[in-house]
């Protein structure tokens, strides 16, 4: 039996608030840079199907369980109050500029736990981590949402998925 433990770290809107606040790190700046208008003409080599094939039941079980843990899931090296990686830290800085809602946001830090680190890469098929799942579709890495970002795909489909934080007018009465 695998010891698969993913620990979820949902954040307060006061972090992120503060989190997105400060200036964004050189390494945000860098991947940054204009991108392609469609986030679509990034390829990466992907995992064959015989590589996919080792990844085990439990461990695709759990990984199952983790994407659908909560509407926007981030797998990423550290976590959202200290990212590991300069993508990590670009992804999470990109969720907060959006307008992420904390309530509808968990991230799982595959620096802990390295069945999810080698399984999520063959469960997606995408070789590179952060990866971005929201409503339990795979979305990309920090490439493609640089990308999202710039061209507005992104904006516009947290939007449709309902996973911003509410406007004052909408936010329901106390």
């Amino acid at each position: 039996q695998s010891n698969l433990i993913f620990k979820l770290h949902h954040k307060s809107a006061s972090y992120i608030t503060k989190m997105f606040s400060r200036p964004l790190s050189s390494a945000f700046r860098q991947a940054a840079r204009p991108a392609p208008t469609l986030a679509s003409k990034f390829s990466y080599p992907r995992i064959t199907p015989i590589a996919a094939r080792f990844l085990s039941t439990e461990t695709k079980a759990a990984i199952d369980k983790a994407v659908s843990s909560a509407p926007v899931v981030l797998f990423m090296k550290g976590t959202p109050e200290t990212p590991q990686c300069g993508f990590s830290r670009a992804s999470i800085q990109i969720l907060g500029l959006q307008g992420v809602d904390p309530a509808k946001f968990t991230a799982f830090n595959v620096l802990e736990d390295e069945d999810l680190r080698a399984g999520i890469k063959e469960y997606s098929e995408w070789p590179t981590i952060p990866q971005l799942y929201v409503e339990k579709e795979f979305v990309g890495g920090c490439d493609i949402l640089v990308a999202m970002h710039q061209n507005g795909e992104l904006a516009k489909m947290l939007e449709e998925k309902k996973v911003l934080i509410p406007a004052e007018s909408e936010a329901p009465a106390s």
